[in-house]
């Protein structure tokens, strides 16, 4: 029996919220994943009558919310004189997960340097700490989401944090498309941490550095770069992530939470996740 629950990003499917929480519930999730970040769905915009409200719409679909996606973009927490803000905002998106029932915020943060005696590293390292030691002041989860980096250098980075607040939410796809990592051994080595994970594929068409990549969605655009030239997301089953043991593997180390599938692109986002779902449901 498979013991992994099924969550949506909501927002893939670009429907209004109720519509949204509908068609995850009819095409037979679990739960679902919501950007937090801007719009209707950010802490600056909503009243607490507005978020009981929405909590309502999710519970009466029979859902519930696998996690929140707090990602404010940019370089993530990589430059000191804009974490502040970035951190402060960060907080209430917490408020915000706990108080429509669950307790993890997933996140990029930027590229974790290589070498950790530069700048970029300190202030990355400070942000983290603070924001972990929020979260588990909360009883909840900052998770940060794998790609930009190799897992080895990332589990580096987590166990030199103080507090216990940190995660991962776990992106074979993002490994496999942008560092060219190996998802299956990524789960062994970041065993402690992994409290969410995407369910997502694709495949790398082209090895570059990955902070080239990040900065590249950072700044918007840098010169001619073309990302279609270096990776490709594919549906579930289609990319270079190989299901059966990555699934085996989170298996083995006892993880029973959210498989939340990621659908970014493609004609028909919709088709897709509804592939995906059952994709997932017979394994």
């Amino acid at each position: 029996m498979n013991p992994f629950k099924i969550g949506i990003i909501s927002d893939c499917l670009n429907l209004p919220f109720r519509e949204s929480m509908e068609k995850c519930a009819r095409l037979g999730a679990d739960g679902v994943q919501i950007y937090a970040v801007s719009g209707d769905m950010s802490p600056e915009n909503l009243s607490h009558a507005d978020i009981v409200e929405r909590r309502n719409i999710i519970e009466g679909c029979g859902l519930t919310v696998s996690a929140l996606c707090g990602d404010l973009g940019g370089h993530g927490f990589t430059r000191a004189n804009e974490n502040p803000d970035k951190v402060e905002r960060s907080k209430r998106i917490v408020d915000l997960a706990l108080e429509l029932g669950t307790n993890i915020i997933t996140t990029h943060i930027g590229v974790v340097p290589a070498d950790n005696t530069t700048r970029e590293y300190d202030a990355l390292h400070s942000a983290c700490d603070e924001l972990a030691e929020y979260a588990h002041s909360c009883g909840a989860f900052f998770a940060i989401e794998t790609g930009p980096e190799p897992a080895e250098r990332l589990r580096r980075f987590l166990d030199s944090l103080i507090s216990k607040g940190v995660g991962v939410n776990l992106d074979p796809a993002n490994l496999v498309m942008v560092t060219g990592d190996d998802p299956v051994k990524a789960v062994t080595t970041l065993s402690d941490y992994i409290v969410h994970t995407h369910a997502k594929d694709g495949k790398m068409l082209k090895q570059t550095d990955p902070k080239i990549i990040y900065d590249f969605f950072a700044e918007g655009g840098i010169g001619d770069l073309r990302m279609g030239d270096y990776f490709l997301e594919t549906p579930l089953g289609e990319g270079s992530v190989n299901f059966d043991a990555y699934l085996a593997a989170l298996k083995s180390i006892g993880y029973k939470g959210f498989l939340t599938i990621e659908r970014e692109c493609g004609a028909d986002p919709a088709k897709d996740i509804a592939k995906a779902v059952d994709f997932l449901k017979n394994k």
